[in-house]
C-alpha cells in the first residue's frame, strides 16, 4: 500500500497525515489555532501565517511517529494549495516542495474543497453511487457540485454572499456568545424550539442552487437590537436562558432548511443517486438530522474529519498518484478553487 504524507495549512488549522491507499489513515495531527483567534472572534490571517510557520515541522513529525514511519517510506508528498488564505497556503506549499524535492519524491496538489467531498471514504472506503450532488459547507464555503464520480467534479451552486459556517459565527458574536460560533448555536439549538422565532428561508429564484445568508444573520442581529428607527424588539441586549436556546434554535433551523431544500433541488436536476457532504457544518446536528429528509444514500463524513485535516489531501492525492498525474516544483499556492473562475481584476 502507497502512504501518502499529507499537508494541509488552506486557513487556520497546521494539519499533516499519513494515508495508505487512500483511505486507511495511519494517522492525522491538527495543529488548531482556535485560542489565539478568539478575541477576534474570526481568522486574523497574518496570526494563523506566522502560526503555521512554528507548528509545520512538529506537525509533519508527529504524524511520522504516529504513523510509525520514517520519511524514506512516503511515496509522496501532497498538499492542498489552493483555495485558502494565501499566506497561510504558502507555508504548506513551501513545506511540500522542500520535502519532495529532498526526498526526490512525487509532489502532489490537491484542491482542498475536492479533498473535502472526497473525505467521506476515509476508513470506512464506501463507494458513493454515482452520479451523486455534494454538499461542502463551512465558514468559507457553501457549494453544490455535480459529481459523475470522486474525479468528475463540477460546481452548480454557491453563496452570494456569507458562507453559513461564517453566518454562525457572526450571529454567535451578535449574541455574545464565544468562537467559532458554530458548535456553541448546535449545542445551545438542541435545547431550544426552532419554531419559537419565524427567521427568512431565502430560497432565492425558483430553481436557482445558490446560497444567501446575509439577510438571515440581518434578521437575527434586528430581532436582538431592532430595527433602526424603530424602538427595540429587546432591550438591545442578547437573550438569555431559554430564549437564547429558542434564538439559536430558530436560526439553525433556517440554515438547515435552506440547505437541505438547495440539496434536493441539485439532487432532482441532476438526476443524482446519493448525496456527500463534507466540510466543518457537515458536524452540525440539526444538518445531520436533517439529511433523512431526502430520499436518497447520505455519505456524511466522520466527525474526527469533518473540520480541515490533512488525511483528506492524502486520500485524495492516491488518485492522482496512480494516474501519474503529479505537480511541478513550483506549484503555486493560488487563493480560489480550481471549480471557480478566478476573480476579475479592475
Amino acid at each position: 500500500m502507497p502512504l501518502i504524507l499529507g499537508i494541509e495549512s488552506t486557513c487556520d488549522e497546521t494539519g499533516a497525515a499519513i494515508v495508505a491507499d487512500g483511505w486507511e489513515v495511519r494517522s492525522n495531527v491538527v495543529s488548531s489555532q482556535v485560542d489565539l483567534h478568539a478575541k477576534y472572534r474570526g481568522v486574523v490571517p497574518e496570526i494563523a501565517s506566522r502560526a503555521h510557520l512554528q507548528n509545520i515541522l512538529p506537525v509533519i513529525r508527529e504524524a511520522l511517529q504516529t504513523a510509525g514511519i520514517t520519511l524514506g517510506q512516503v511515496e509522496a508528498v501532497a498538499v492542498a494549495h489552493r483555495p485558502g488564505l494565501i499566506g497561510s497556503l504558502l507555508i504548506g506549499v513551501t513545506a511540500a516542495k522542500t520535502l519532495a524535492w529532498a526526498l526526490r519524491k512525487p509532489l502532489i496538489g490537491v484542491d482542498h474543497v475536492h479533498a473535502h467531498l472526497y473525505s467521506v471514504v476515509l476508513e470506512a472506503n464506501p463507494r458513493p453511487p454515482m452520479p451523486a450532488v455534494g454538499l461542502v459547507c463551512s465558514g468559507g464555503h457553501t457549494a453544490l457540485y455535480a459529481m459523475r464520480s470522486m474525479d468528475e467534479v463540477s460546481l452548480i451552486g454557491s453563496t452570494r454572499d456569507d458562507a453559513v459556517g461564517e453566518a454562525y459565527d457572526k450571529v454567535a458574536a451578535i449574541l455574545g456568545l464565544g468562537y467559532p460560533g458554530g458548535p456553541i448555536l448546535d449545542q445551545l439549538a438542541q435545547k431550544g424550539d426552532g419554531r419559537a422565532v419565524r427567521f427568512p428561508r431565502t430560497f432565492l429564484e425558483r430553481n436557482s442552487l445558490d446560497f444567501s445568508f446575509s439577510g438571515l444573520k440581518t434578521a437575527v442581529l434586528y430581532h436582538v437590537r431592532g430595527v433602526p428607527g424603530k424602538a427595540p424588539a429587546l432591550p438591545n441586549q442578547p437573550p438569555t436562558g431559554q430564549a437564547l436556546a429558542d434564538l439559536a434554535a430558530s436560526f439553525q433551523s433556517a440554515c438547515v432548511d435552506v440547505l437541505i431544500e438547495k440539496l434536493r433541488r441539485a439532487a432532482d436536476q441532476n438526476k443524482s443517486r446519493s448525496v456527500i457532504v463534507g466540510g466543518g457544518v457537515s458536524a452540525n446536528t440539526g444538518l445531520r438530522q436533517a439529511l433523512s429528509r431526502l430520499n436518497l444514500p447520505v455519505f456524511v463524513r466522520q466527525l474526527r474529519y469533518c473540520t480541515d485535516n490533512a488525511a483528506m489531501t492524502a486520500g485524495l492525492a492516491h488518485r492522482y498518484l496512480n494516474a501519474g498525474q503529479f505537480s511541478p516544483l513550483d506549484l503555486d499556492a493560488i487563493p480560489y478553487s480550481r471549480f471557480t473562475e478566478p476573480p476579475v481584476s479592475r
